[in-house]
C-alpha cells in the first residue's frame, strides 16, 4: 500500500487537487484553511479582513512579543471590523467547498487548530472518512490508522483566540483520552507533535510551537510503527525515532505541494 500523508494545507488547492496521484489513499492532517498567511500577508482570510500591514504586525507578535500579546492585538483590532464573526465563517465556508471539493478518494481526515470541525461534515463527501478520537483498518488485513484532531495546548499557554475566531484546541486530558479511545494502531496520525524539543522548534518563526506530552507519552507506551504531524512549518528536524516509534513532520503542504510518502 501507498499512502499520501499532508498537513497543514493552508488553502492550497491546486496542489491538493494532485496529493492523491499515484496512491492508494490520502491521510490529511489537518489545517486546510488558510487564515493567515506568514509568506502573504495579503493573503489569506486575515489579509483579507484587516489588510497586509496588520497581519505583519500580528506575525511579528507572533514571533517575538509576550504570551498572550498577539491575541490580546487581534481581539482589538477585531473591534474595528463589521461583524468579523460572519465574514470569517463566509470566508471558510467558501475555502471548505473548493478544498473539499479538490480532494480524491479515499481520503481520511483530521482538522487542525485553524479548521472549524464543525463545518466539516457539511463539506466532507463520500470518499472522506472524518476521523478525531478514531482509527479504521485500511483495507483487509492492510494497517491501522488512527487520528485525533486540534492542537494541545500545555496549561497555562494562552491562546490567539479573538472572541470571533476559537482555534481546535485540546487540553491534555482530553487529548490523552482520544488517543486512548484509538486502540492499537499502526499509523497514528495528529495535527500537532509529540513534545519532542527538535520537532517543536520552528526555526523562521524562532519560538517553540506546543507540543504533546499526552502524544509523546502514547508513543511510548502503544508503540505505533509511525506517529505523524504537522503544524511546525519549518522544524529544526522532521524526524525523531521514539523507542520503536518514526516520529515524521510530513511537510508544509501550501508551500511543498508534495506530499509525504508512506510505502506500507
Amino acid at each position: 500500500m501507498r499512502l499520501h500523508v499532508v498537513a497543514d494545507v493552508h488553502g492550497n488547492v491546486d496542489a491538493l487537487a494532485r496529493a492523491s496521484d499515484g496512491a492508494d489513499g490520502l491521510v490529511v492532517l489537518g489545517d486546510l484553511v488558510d487564515l493567515v498567511d506568514y509568506h502573504d500577508h495579503g493573503g489569506g482570510i486575515l489579509g483579507a479582513l484587516l489588510g497586509p500591514e496588520r497581519v505583519a504586525h500580528f506575525a511579528e507578535l507572533r514571533r517575538s512579543g509576550a504570551p498572550g500579546e498577539a491575541g490580546a492585538w487581534v481581539r482589538t483590532v477585531m473591534g474595528t471590523v463589521d461583524d468579523p464573526a460572519a465574514q470569517i465563517e463566509h470566508a471558510v465556508r467558501e475555502q471548505y467547498t473548493r478544498l473539499f471539493a479538490a480532494l480524491g478518494s479515499p481520503v481520511w481526515a483530521t482538522p487542525g487548530n485553524v479548521d472549524l470541525p464543525h463545518l466539516w461534515p457539511e463539506f466532507a463527501g463520500d470518499g472522506v472518512t472524518v476521523l478525531d478520537g478514531s482509527s479504521v483498518q485500511l483495507g483487509p488485513g492492510g494497517p491501522r490508522l488512527g487520528l485525533v484532531g486540534g492542537l494541545c495546548l500545555p496549561a497555562g499557554m494562552p491562546s490567539a483566540a479573538s472572541g470571533v475566531w476559537r482555534p481546535y484546541l485540546r487540553t491534555e486530558e482530553d487529548f490523552a483520552a482520544a488517543l486512548d479511545a484509538l486502540g492499537p494502531v499502526d499509523l497514528l496520525g495528529t495535527h500537532g507533535p509529540p513534545a519532542v524539543a527538535e520537532l517543536c522548534f520552528d526555526v523562521r518563526a524562532r519560538r517553540r510551537e506546543p507540543g504533546s506530552a499526552a502524544l509523546l507519552a502514547h508513543v511510548r507506551a502503544t508503540a505505533p510503527r509511525f506517529a505523524l504531524h504537522g503544524h511546525v512549518h519549518q522544524p529544526l528536524v522532521r524526524r525523531v525515532r521514539v523507542g520503536r516509534t518514526e516520529c515524521v513532520n510530513v511537510g508544509h503542504f501550501q508551500r511543498t505541494g508534495t506530499p509525504h510518502v508512506l510505502h506500507l
